[in-house]
């Protein structure tokens, strides 16, 4: 027989002494998520600005694939949930005050809406394709004619589905790595950048390209104010802050974290489409995998890592 000696109430599994409550599917999902928030931002935004005809990719083709994405993620999800049998709880109420209840709403509307924009291009890019049912030639017709109303549908929810992600993890206010505002406009900024990053591989105008380059560069300038910003932050709060910081500066999550996430996901592209942007010839997908590499791991990292961080030392 042998003898266990217990000396803390608190040995248990996943609990003590590193909280691990979420697996991959949480950091799976909130990449996708804000790639599929990023790209239909830029399609209803540039949509609204009646610019079609130079935007193709943009506006058409790249949001093709959200619906997918978002199915993705919600499978994640799913997977994660303990009690499966119950998701459906979530849409018999609305919590304002819960981020779980805004993402779980988002999700419902923005979902559909991406299949019938979507649907709505589908006989433009594929001219052979035939919907069988004449109702169903009925609905695309009516969504056509309000496209702009589904544009503006896709605009405010593709901004919260982009900020809810970070905001999820920062209103757990007992891991103090997530608890910081910051996370909400990081994951955003960081979406918007997966989501220009894609529409630039996907693109065959040099014009279109070269724009999201622009945009992308910007966004990328942002996500690394953000970054600074958070751990100037936490440097100079209290102690749990700057131990959690302190995973990052010389800490088990040093290294993934700078090289992965910042250097290669961030620095390296941002200088790809900075010599691109002055005529060199660089190939989009380069920088367009580097960044979405960059974006899943960013994601994983601040997961995986906001777990470590603890009240308790």
């Amino acid at each position: 027989m042998n003898e266990e000696i217990i000396t803390s109430g608190r040995m248990n599994y996943k609990i003590d002494p590193q909280l691990h409550i979420w697996g991959w599917e949480i950091p799976l999902y909130l990449f996708l998520g804000g790639l599929a928030a990023g790209i239909l931002f830029f399609a209803a935004f540039y949509y609204l600005k009646n610019r079609d005809q130079e935007m193709p990719s943009a506006i058409k083709t790249a949001p093709l694939i959200t619906p997918l994405l978002l199915i993705i993620g919600l499978l994640a999800l799913f997977i994660d949930l303990n009690h499966k049998l119950y998701f459906w709880r979530l849409y018999t109420t609305i919590k304002l005050e819960s981020p779980m209840s805004w993402g779980a709403w988002t999700l419902m509307v923005i979902t559909p809406v991406s299949i019938i924009w979507s649907a709505t291009y589908v006989r433009e890019l594929y001219p052979s394709w035939d919907w069988k049912f004449k109702w169903l030639y009925d609905l695309e017709g009516f969504f056509i004619k309000n496209r702009k109303v589904l544009a503006w549908i896709m605009i405010f929810f593709s901004v919260i589905l982009g900020i809810y992600t970070g905001i999820l993890l920062s209103a757990f206010n007992a891991r103090p790595l997530w608890n910081t505002s910051i996370l909400g406009p990081l994951f955003l900024a960081s979406g918007l950048s997966a989501g220009a990053a894609y529409i630039m591989m996907t693109s065959v105008n040099q014009l279109e390209r070269k724009l999201f380059s622009q945009i992308d560069l910007v966004l990328i300038g942002i996500e690394l104010f953000l970054i600074i910003h958070m751990f100037m932050g936490f440097l100079a709060s209290t102690e749990v802050q700057i131990e959690a910081a302190r995973l990052f500066l010389g800490g088990p999550y040093t290294l993934p974290f700078w090289t992965i996430a910042v250097f290669t996901g961030m620095i390296v592209p941002g200088i790809l489409e900075f010599l691109e942007i002055r005529g060199r010839r660089i190939p989009a997908y380069i920088p367009g995998l580097l960044i979405i590499i960059g974006n899943i791991s960013l994601r994983f990292i601040i997961v995986y890592a906001g777990q470590a961080s603890r009240y308790l030392y």
